[in-house]
């Protein structure tokens, strides 16, 4: 095998958030592209955000529209976009219409004007908007077919030639694609889509094609936005990290009782689900989690996915949790995600950004019931594995994650899984409601810790100002799971009366 060093190819920044990710690392510059996908779905867009991030005097930019309407009527509507600037308009960036060369004189007219336009201005980007028109304009027969795969690869020599990157826009469908020489001929090819389902629209973006680099798999997500397109890759585990987890260290929860049951707190880069039903104190919890790292100088994330903002910084006040000064510290960064119309890599996306960007080695997610909700309809099948990719990528940096989830339990039976998604969780703490005495009480115990002995009791504990307090377990109790517990007193067993350490008063969290 030979050790000569490989020669880099030389790429382009897309001007797309996200999409230089996807990519592995921008576009090969050179390149014959091809950009396809329904009406709608943003192909044109995104070639003028690509063409406008990358035009210059050294490399100008040559636009060929081929549609039925002109250049002026689509340039009115893309330069509500952000990235459009009007200077560039004329001088580095020149719009050609063939509209009406292909009605007179045909495909070879057509290539005609492109190589004359080409010559003159010399550019470093090209686009034919759109190449499908072109197709369509012949008539179907086995000559023109053999006249467009002539004209193709004639476009393509020069092109080479003249070292120019160029993007041909078509409104192909995916079967369409398949046995279509210009999927042959091109180096890269990206394609757009979009679903309908009740009010919501989700995009999706994937590189089918693209020679000489590594662009990432599988779907991803965009929106358009009044910047132009913004691409959510899917989040990866960096391969690397995972061999730099500190062995045998863990983190404090904020309280050494509930430390003391999970083997001396939650193991670094491990993910602990804690779940119960309404007003249990699984909020309060997390934010305890939350402050005892700031407490250590450790940067925390806090994700809401149910309260606000400011309504959450009031709320945690009431348990001793002073986020909004650990905000002003810079120990706790909060990230809104109240949306509706949420997609699962966006939210992911988000959390791994500011993760990164901060220093984050705490996260909490609050919650993953108002996530599930969050997401569009079209996504819920896709939200396991995306949360699966961003716990498991946070993990292999050595990131913490406390996530929060509401179940629905009934009154003689303790759940013990929720909703299929307790898998992605190293660590598993359930909390519940218990009628003792004739009132409810609030119990957790420690369902699960990979890899890691625990404590298995039942423990009684209560809300206070200061957050969760730990009471002592149940063990003169039984029929705890049942929700419904007996004291076995020195006759026997009996219906529990006040029971051992009830006095503490509870606070409601919510």
């Amino acid at each position: 095998m030979s050790n000569r060093p490989r020669i880099s190819l030389p790429v382009l920044p897309t001007g797309v958030p996200g999409l230089d990710l996807v990519l592995g690392g921008g576009l090969p510059e050179y390149s014959l592209n091809l950009i396809g996908g329904p009406p709608g779905s943003g192909k044109t867009t995104l070639a003028h955000q690509i063409m406008f991030a990358n035009a210059s005097a050294e490399r100008p930019g040559v636009y060929f529209t081929v549609l039925g309407e002109p250049p002026l009527k689509m340039l009115r509507y893309q330069q509500q976009h952000g990235f459009f600037d009007p200077d560039k308009v004329g001088s580095v960036i020149q719009f050609v219409s063939l509209a009406q060369v292909l009605l007179d004189r045909g495909l070879d007219g057509v290539l005609e004007e492109i190589v004359r336009h080409v010559n003159e201005s010399n550019p470093g980007m090209v686009v034919v908007d759109s190449f499908r028109t072109i197709v369509r304009a012949l008539p179907r027969s086995a000559s023109n077919d053999l006249d467009l795969q002539a004209f193709l690869e004639r476009l393509s020599i020069y092109l080479t030639s003249w070292q120019t990157t160029t993007f041909l826009i078509a409104e192909y469908d995916e079967s369409e694609l398949r046995n279509n020489s210009l999927a042959t001929m091109t180096d890269g090819i990206f394609w757009l889509t979009q679903s309908v389902h009740d009010n919501s629209v989700v995009r999706k973006l994937q590189v089918v094609k693209l020679r000489g680099q590594a662009p990432k798999p599988g779907l991803h997500t965009f929106r358009i936005t009044a910047d132009g397109l913004k691409v959510f890759p899917r989040v990866f585990s960096p391969e690397e990290a995972a061999d730099r987890l500190p062995q045998g260290q863990r983190l404090s929860t904020g309280m050494p009782d509930l430390d003391a049951l999970m083997g001396g707190g939650i193991p670094v880069g491990n993910s602990l689900l804690v779940t119960g039903p309404p007003g249990t104190g699984k909020s309060v919890l997390g934010a305890q989690f939350i402050a005892e790292g700031a407490r250590q100088g450790e940067v925390g994330v806090v994700v809401l996915f149910e309260q606000v903002h400011a309504k959450y910084l009031r709320w945690a006040s009431n348990f001793g949790v002073d986020v909004e000064d650990m905000q002003r510290q810079g120990l706790v960064h909060v990230l809104p995600m109240q949306r509706v119309d949420l997609t699962a890599d966006e939210a992911v996306q988000a959390v791994w950004q500011m993760v990164e960007q901060h220093k984050a080695k705490r996260v909490l997610i609050d919650s993953l019931t108002g996530l599930e909700v969050a997401v569009t309809m079209t996504q819920q099948d896709e939200l396991r594995q995306a949360m699966y990719r961003m716990i498991e990528g946070l993990a292999a940096l050595g990131v913490t994650v406390v996530a929060t989830m509401e179940s629905i339990e009934e009154s003689t039976n303790l759940l013990m899984a929720t909703r299929l998604i307790s898998f992605l969780a190293d660590n598993i703490l359930i909390q519940r409601y218990v009628e003792i005495a004739g009132k409810f009480e609030r119990v957790l115990t420690v369902l699960k810790m990979r890899n890691s002995a625990h404590s298995t009791e039942l423990r009684r504990y209560h809300i206070t100002e200061q957050g969760l307090v730990i009471d002592q377990a149940l063990e003169e109790y039984e029929g705890v799971s049942t929700g419904v517990a007996s004291y076995r007193g020195m006759g026997g067993n009996r219906a529990a009366g006040t029971p051992p350490g009830s006095g503490t008063p509870s606070r409601e969290p919510e």
